[in-house]
């Protein structure tokens, strides 16, 4: 039997190599746990914002649900160029994820060197949350409607002022987006931030003010400001009784602001679909849809493609507004 143990050896040894790279290569022991290390999520918003609360809020959920800490990076320098360049430098391992924006969009057009391509640059995760800019007036003020602002400045063309936020913004393009299409001549006046435009507005200073619902929400359950238009194409569910600004004549408008979750171009398929999933199930969670309902957002997980198309169409959406309205490039 001595010459039949011998003839086995080879055959023995080749099925439990075999065997061995089976359980080598199989899911449970090629893929390393996720995660292994604390994630850095890096942000263009300053500490205390509307976003930033809401990511902090997201972040203490995900940390709990996967068990590892979360980092929040603010970098809210150079119009979100610091923050996207600081996650590029970073490794492509999934590690490192940058919260872009619908600004990261508008800013395609506003900069001369942009040090990087939103879509060639970065992969797209998944959205994150959505808001709405809502036409807004003085309490005092006799515009009730925005229909009644649209008739004012067709019979008075230049004399109106509408407030908003500083040149190249959401909300600025917002106010130029409707000039444009309900074909009304108003001055819009930029202020340096929302703190500010909400002075103006209180004070009488302006006619009209767009801005987020969420940065105005104290003053209009105040009754400080009259809501009169949301930019939403359908009615929020966080703010079901403002009427929309296609419901006030103008067919077709709709901007939403939106944020979303990117990681370097280069990370690993398979972490990229770890992440969305993770996130994915988190802003489902019925606690955070109701916390981002108090702060004027909403929860929005999507697909990577979803997120990648949506960026590349808001690029070319605001390259037409910015180009209308002749800002100059910085």
């Amino acid at each position: 039997m001595r010459w039949l143990e011998h003839a086995l050896k080879p055959l023995l040894r080749t099925l439990l190599l075999a065997g061995f790279a089976a359980i080598a290569s199989s899911p449970a022991v090629a893929q390393t746990k996720f995660p292994i290390r604390p994630i850095r999520i890096v942000q263009p918003f300053a500490a205390g914002s509307v976003s930033d609360v809401s990511l902090r809020l997201m972040a203490d959920k995900l940390a709990a649900r996967i068990g590892a800490q979360i980092v929040i990076d603010n970098q809210p320098r150079a119009g979100g160029v610091t923050a996207a360049t600081a996650v590029l430098s970073a490794p492509p391992d999934g590690y490192t994820i940058a919260l872009l924006s619908s600004s990261t969009a508008i800013s395609v057009s506003l900069f001369r060197h942009l040090p990087y391509d939103p879509v060639r640059d970065f992969a797209p995760v998944g959205a994150f949350s959505s808001f709405a800019n809502i036409f807004a007036t003085n309490v005092n003020s006799p515009y009730r409607t925005l229909a009644d602002v649209v008739a004012a400045a067709r019979a008075r063309p230049g004399a109106l002022n509408i407030g908003t936020t500083t040149v190249g913004s959401t909300n600025h393009l917002t106010a130029t987006l409707f000039r444009s299409m309900a074909g009304i001549d108003f001055v819009i006046v930029p202020y340096r931030g929302p703190p500010e435009l909400l002075t103006a507005a209180l004070r009488g200073d302006v006619d009209l003010i767009v801005q987020s619902f969420g940065a105005l929400r104290p003053a209009l359950l105040d009754r400080q400001l009259r809501p009169l238009a949301s930019t939403t194409g359908d009615r929020a569910s966080y703010m079901p009784d403002i009427p929309t600004v296609r419901e006030s004549g103008l067919k077709g408008f709709e901007v939403i602001s939106w944020n979303g979750f990117f990681v370097p171009a280069k990370t690993p398929p398979d972490m990229i679909a770890a992440l969305n999933r993770e996130f994915g199930a988190v802003l489902d969670d019925a606690d955070l849809r109701r916390r981002f309902a108090e702060l004027g957002l909403e929860p929005t997980p999507s697909t990577p493609a979803w997120l990648g198309a949506q960026m590349a169409s808001e690029i070319e959406k605001w390259a037409r507004v910015v180009s209308d309205a002749g800002i100059e490039k910085q």
